[in-house]
């Protein structure tokens, strides 16, 4: 039995460039040293796969990694920066129990790391934030300690201050131990000496120590009480103070550093084995049944327990497709048989593997509180629940947004077609949010995404990683249709025709429902009009009818329809009666119902130095953009506003332009709205053109 105790499950998040990677790389290093002594020689621990992920910048090939650090297994989960891949993060955080927040320390808080900090906060994991390049110029942290803050109204709990800004940066003052921890310029993060603090830094050291202290206490009556008579509290107690509050989330222990210099990450190692929670003191994850109601019970974190496991992430390598799998509770063990509540088979485990720093390692089982990869199952994707044949439950899905933006593929050469198919179903198995379907009238293949560069990313590794060319059609936007009108209106659907006729008769009510509810149907039918037994066959054919909307074909959504009467025969009645019924009502109803396009709104989030401020906002109101905020800081201007997808094709490259290069800027799905009589002309125009050269 493993001491669940020693585990820390963490994940490094942070906006693209605040240096994550480099400091994912020297925490393997450091950790790596300590796990296999002799090999001090530089880049001994250095992990393999980081040169693909320097190239293309993004995450190939780990998911997750184990090191080891006073005594506790860290296993370590990859989340990306760019926004394009919040669904990545969004998803890791499912299977953390804690995580690392890294700011840059001249960038601060910036838009991606605020998206990620709020989704930290959905899934309620306990962080440390760590600011980072602090050797850069015009780095501050203060400034960012300030801003997480105001920004992202979060308590962080200064623990060490540093010595030095810029190039003069030397090392930092633990606030605890009263100690400053200084490098040498040799770059090795051994190379370090504890001394007295520096002269110059003693009194804001002592007044920092005692915010420290007066924060924390709070976690604990009985120490509040000691401190409040003028004891002297220890280390140790001021430590669980600080670890309960951490755990609840009433602030963030924060530090600093530079990852690249080498400086100040062993006291985030040390922060992470203190404060950040072990798989057992986090909330268990709630069982739901196939409809996704919880059922009451959890997966408690127990390795007697039956098994309960959740597939986070898939990835094929050259040793076969490689599941990553947390397991919530009971035991894992090579040769099982697992069943997966999604699709209902059964699988066998034939490989385990354990991702370390530069290795892999088979593994015979693994236990609750475990991250571990199963080499080679069939049928299962991200958020699958994998679980105890004879015992079965699942655990909360993952909830993906559906995507946004599509766009046509068609491979460069000819007769690449059946290679483009399974690089493709490769790929939508690692990503959910990634779909591929065959347009029926011009039998195109259409990806979607959830943003230009998320399909650009998709097919960039079409090419390189699966050896396909692609050419991209022009992107297309994921309407919507909707009524806005209530009506009441009666379909018969009758057939006399040799043998036993069909007749079906449906008094009706469709109106608009509320945003966001999709389909709703209910029946109000008294006295047997309409039998019972035929009500579903009715709402079958409406709701399969919904997938075409009436102006341009796309599915409509938010609409309610109530069975208000009908009638029936005695013979010729029967569910496929009614069904018919319902689609020719839904043909007959919905022109008359005032049907609208619905166009989907981005919630976009812009930074630019404030001389460009106003080039921006107008270029926002041309995309028929609603401001929604601007604020200035240090650093520029962030101006927040809600834009139509169709008008924020290329605009990386049009703000870039504006902005002299300087200018970011991340979105994401925000909601639907209906779109403008003009635009909605034109896009029922192209749509009926497309159909009829397809």
């Amino acid at each position: 039995m493993k001491d669940l105790t020693r585990y820390r499950n963490i994940g490094i998040f942070a906006h693209v460039d605040a240096g994550k990677t480099t400091t994912t790389e020297r925490i393997l290093k450091l950790t790596g040293k300590i796990h296999k002594i002799g090999e001090v020689h530089d880049g001994a621990a250095t992990t393999d796969f980081m040169e693909q992920e320097q190239e293309r910048g993004i995450t190939i090939q780990s998911a997750a990694t184990s090191c080891f650090w006073k005594d506790c297994q860290l296993n370590i989960i990859d989340t990306p920066g760019h926004v394009d891949f919040t669904i990545e993060v969004y998803r890791s955080l499912k299977v953390l129990d804690g995580g690392v927040g890294v700011f840059c320390g001249s960038g601060g808080v910036e838009p991606q790391s605020e998206t990620n900090w709020r989704y930290a906060n959905d899934s309620k994991v306990a962080r440390i934030i760590y600011i980072n390049k602090l050797d850069r110029t015009g780095a501050d942290f203060y400034r960012v300690v300030k801003q997480v803050e105001d920004v992202l109204a979060a308590k962080p709990l200064v623990m060490v201050l540093p010595i030095g800004v810029e190039t003069e940066f030397q090392g930092v003052v633990d606030l605890l131990t009263r100690k400053a921890w200084i490098w040498d310029d040799s770059g090795d993060p051994l190379n370090y000496e504890i001394q007295d603090v520096p002269a110059d830094l003693v009194e804001q050291v002592e007044t920092y120590r005692e915010q420290l202290i007066e924060i924390a206490v709070e976690q604990d009556d009985d120490l509040m009480e000691k401190y409040l008579e003028g004891e002297e509290l220890d280390i140790d107690e001021i430590k669980h103070c600080i670890r309960k509050g951490t755990r609840d989330l009433a602030f963030f222990p924060t530090y600093c550093g530079s990852s690249f210099k080498n400086k100040g990450v062993q006291l985030v190692l040390d922060a992470v084995v203190d404060y950040l929670p072990n798989p057992t003191e986090v909330k268990p994850q709630p069982e739901v049944d196939l409809e996704g109601h919880e059922t009451g019970n959890f997966a408690i974190v127990d390795p007697e327990k039956p098994l309960r496991a959740l597939a986070f992430k898939i990835m094929d390598d050259r040793f076969g497709a490689l599941t990553f799998t947390r397991l919530y509770s009971g035991t894992l063990n090579k040769g099982d048989t697992i069943l997966n509540t999604a699709t209902g088979k059964t699988e066998r485990v034939s490989r385990l593997v354990e991702m370390h720093a530069d290795s892999r390692e088979e593994i015979n089982s693994a236990q609750a509180g475990d991250i571990v990869a199963i080499v080679g199952l069939k049928n299962v994707q991200t958020g699958h629940t994998l679980c105890d044949p004879k015992n079965p439950a699942t655990l909360e899905p993952m909830v993906f947004p559906d995507p946004v933006i599509s766009v046509s593929v068609k491979p460069k050469k000819k007769g690449a077609d059946e290679k483009m198919g399974m690089a493709l179903s490769k790929m939508v198995q690692e990503d959910p949010s990634f779909h591929v379907e065959t347009d029926e009238e011009s039998g195109e293949t259409i990806i979607k995404g959830m943003g230009e560069l998320h399909l650009d990313i998709k097919v960039d590794i079409l090419k390189r990683t699966h050896g396909v060319e692609v050419e991209v059609g022009k992107p297309q936007v994921a309407y919507r249709e909707s009524i806005t009108r209530r009506l009441e209106d009666s379909y018969t659907h009758k057939k006399q025709s040799g043998g036993s006729g069909q007749y079906g008769k449906i008094d009706y009510v469709i109106e608009p429902g509320e945003s966001g509810t999709g389909f709703q149907f209910e029946s109000k039918v008294t006295g047997g009009n309409v039998p019972r037994e035929y009500w579903p066959a009715v709402q079958k054919g409406f709701e399969t009818s919904i997938v075409k909307g009436v102006l341009a074909g796309f599915p409509c959504v938010d609409l309610k329809v109530t069975l208000m009467d009908g009638g029936y025969h005695p013979v010729d009645s029967s569910a496929i009666a009614f069904e018919i019924a319902a689609k020719a009502a839904y043909r007959q109803s919905i022109p008359k119902a005032g049907p609208q396009l619905l166009e989907p709104i981005m919630a976009v989030d812009v930074f630019t130095p404030d001389d460009y401020m106003g080039d921006v906002i107008g270029d926002l109101n041309r995309r028929r953009g609603i401001i929604k905020s601007q604020e200035t800081g240090p650093m520029g201007a962030r101006i927040k506003a809600d834009v139509p997808l169709s008008e924020m094709f290329g605009y990386i490259g049009d703000l870039r332009t504006m902005t002299s290069g300087r200018g970011q800027f991340s979105m994401s799905f925000s909601h639907y709205y209906p779109c403008p009589a003009n635009v909605a002309e034109a896009v029922i125009q192209e749509v009926k053109e497309r159909q009829a050269e397809g």
